[in-house]
């Protein structure tokens, strides 16, 4: 594909370097420093009659239909059956995607079509695992939206599920595909960063519906709601429209914080310093605002402790996410290592190196004599002190994407799909997810049980 050709050029034309930086075509001046264009072409006509690929979505809320709507911009995909038990999801699907979608409250009348090659699973956390694994059985390759389990012990099922079946199965964290992740990645790799030392990531949000307090339309009923199928496996509770709208709010059917947030980043992470994740995890936190019956706090800090690996030094984690930030919120993801730091997004990339302050200054020189203090300062003068392994520019360098990038989203579909056809690997593949998923989770066990826990990343299972 000339897609996955032009990927390949960027990635060899864009590596850091001082030689790169000043000669890559794409750069132009800035005060703060470089800035460089990241890129890559689409080619949407290349492909086969028979590559045609027909989807299904189980799950048409919120997620669904922007899963569905990024995976539609793959050329050669068409969305042929909807699923959800709510019937107004089924009308929104036919107003998007057309009348002769198929609809169905019941997702195991759409996984017995013939037609159907791949189906997104963007359920309530509680119906991963079963309707994935009923998905792989019928025939079909799944896209299962992040996280990919409720609970540590059911990524085990899918990954043996998808060992069993043979079928392609990638877990939906978005941004895994992205320009912004796979420059991240090669920087580290080139040692942009030197040793990690930490990671920071948070999300503000300062807004109800950042607080997954979701509209309840005015036609929900018992007649247009399947409340009982909703509830599955949890528990039986009477019929309640505001578990089946803001159904994250409860740990019966959702992740909480972890699930929607935290997961993404481990994504991320364990992706650019290729690690299978954290041994340590310690969270607290609260319910300091929402009190709307929700279950799950909306204040959540977690610290998580990774261990030296091949690829990395030991380092800390620190994530944070806040439901009440005080006044227009915000999110960040910043690697810090010995040599500079990153801040990533799926469509940039900032790197900050700067000289390690080792030369004492006026402050810790005031109680000598200025004799004494010349000869520090003689001392010091003879020293090598530039101990950076990376002889790399000082100062900022922005990668950015370029007007026409079609994001993170379409890459992570672009690659499913392109898996699908037999063309390519997977980039997040059961294992992958429960990695992810697992370490995120670490945070409700930590949470709750009110004590740190201990997490055994390559066994993927709770010490």
């Amino acid at each position: 594909m000339k897609e996955n050709n032009s990927r390949r050029l960027f990635l060899k034309k864009a590596t850091l370097g001082s030689a790169a930086l000043t000669s890559a075509p794409y750069v132009f001046g800035s005060s703060q420093g470089q800035r460089l264009l990241l890129s890559r072409d689409y080619d949407p006509s290349v492909y086969a009659a028979n590559d045609q690929i027909n989807l299904g979505l189980i799950g048409a809320g919120i997620q669904g239909i922007y899963d569905t709507r990024a995976a539609l911009q793959v050329a050669g995909v068409k969305l042929v059956a909807a699923c959800d038990l709510y019937s107004g999801r089924l009308d929104r699907a036919k107003e998007l995607w057309g009348d002769a979608v198929f609809t169905t409250r019941d997702y195991r009348k759409l996984l017995e079509r013939k037609d159907i090659d791949a189906v997104i699973v963007a359920t309530p956390d509680h119906w991963h695992k079963k309707i994935t694994i009923d998905a792989m059985k019928a025939g079909k390759a799944v896209y299962c939206e992040k996280p990919m389990v409720q609970h540590f012990e059911e990524g085990q099922e899918i990954i043996a599920a998808q060992k069993s079946t043979g079928r392609v199965c990638q877990v939906g964290s978005q941004g895994m595909s992205s320009l912004g992740n796979e420059k991240a990645k090669q920087l580290y790799e080139d040692g942009a960063i030197g040793d990690i030392v930490m990671l920071d990531m948070y999300n503000d949000r300062y807004s109800a519906e950042g607080a997954w307090q979701y509209p309840i339309p005015p036609d929900a009923s018992p007649d247009s709601v399947d409340f009982d199928t909703f509830l599955g496996r949890a528990p039986k509770v009477p019929y309640e429209l505001k578990r089946f709208f803001r159904w994250r709010n409860y740990k019966d059917y959702g992740t909480g914080v972890a699930g929607d947030l935290f997961v993404h980043a481990f994504s991320t992470l364990n992706h650019i310093i290729s690690s299978n994740g954290p041994t340590r995890a310690l969270s607290t936190g609260g319910l300091r605002y929402w009190n709307d019956g929700r279950d799950v706090p909306d204040v959540t800090l977690t610290f998580y402790d990774y261990p030296k690996t091949d690829t990395h030094a030991a380092f800390n984690a620190s994530f944070r996410v806040n439901f009440i930030a005080g006044s227009g919120g915000g999110g960040g993801f910043r690697l810090v290592g010995t040599e500079g730091q990153m801040e990533v997004g799926q469509n940039s990339v900032t790197l900050t190196r700067s000289k390690l302050g080792m030369v004492p200054g006026g402050y810790s020189l005031t109680a000598f004599t200025e004799a004494t203090q010349e000869k520090i300062r003689e001392g010091y003068a003879k020293q090598n002190l530039d101990t950076r392994a990376a002889a790399l520019n000082i100062g900022e360098t922005i990668w950015e994407a370029p007007r026409g990038y079609k994001g993170g989203h379409y890459d992570h579909f672009y690659n499913f799909f392109q898996a699908v056809r037999g063309k390519g690997k997977i980039i997040e593949d059961a294992t992958f997810g429960l990695r992810a998923a697992g370490a995120a989770l670490l945070a409700n066990e930590s949470y709750h049980q009110q004590k740190p826990v201990n997490w055994d990343p390559t066994a993927m299972k709770m010490v």
